[in-house]
């Protein structure tokens, strides 16, 4: 009975940079071998990911939300400004998205109580469902998405991602903190 199939030693990329280096030699393009199939496999897996969504009725961007919330524990409940930190959006993308939670009745908006200016945003019980459901589809993706990695590799890879990002954030305006 034969083996799993080989891993391939080139991708995509190798022959993209190939090019760049084959006809405009005056560029240094080592750092599109890196940040450009960080691009592609970002392309790749959301497309894979997203399917695991459309199955639940939601697409990416409400189940980040949702699960931001739920991932927080109970109550789960967040501020609007909190859910925006979090997820890297304006306002007005912030309004529209729990604008679509709330009328398929996923999430609800309240007054806060500790500041009668803002609101509060929660998980209904439909909503709690919903995402548990979800991520039941959404974690075996991202399993088979880095399945050809060994435990040291995938460790290794979180680790220089982790730096890379780390780094980005503690330069970029509204960086996030933990």
């Amino acid at each position: 009975m034969p083996g799993p199939s080989p891993v391939p030693t080139t991708d995509h990329v190798d022959f993209v940079v190939s090019q760049w280096r084959q006809h405009c030699p005056q560029h240094d393009v080592a750092a599109m071998q890196i940040v450009s199939r960080i691009f592609r496999y970002a392309t790749l897996a959301t497309r894979d990911a997203e399917q695991a969504f459309r199955a639940h009725g939601l697409q990416q961007g409400e189940f980040d939300l949702l699960a931001t919330l739920y991932r927080g524990g109970p109550p789960h409940t967040l501020s609007p400004q909190q859910l925006i930190d979090a997820l890297l959006l304006s306002s007005g993308a912030m309004t529209n998205r729990l604008d679509r939670l709330e009328t398929a009745g996923l999430v609800t908006r309240s007054p806060n109580p500790e500041d009668r200016r803002g609101v509060r945003v929660a998980l209904t019980e439909q909503g709690l469902a919903r995402i548990q459901a979800a991520m039941g589809d959404y974690l075996p993706v991202l399993e088979q998405l880095i399945s050809p990695l060994s435990d040291g590799d995938r460790q290794t890879l979180a680790a220089l991602l982790r730096q890379l990002l780390a780094a980005h954030d503690q330069h970029s305006p509204g960086a996030l903190r933990p």
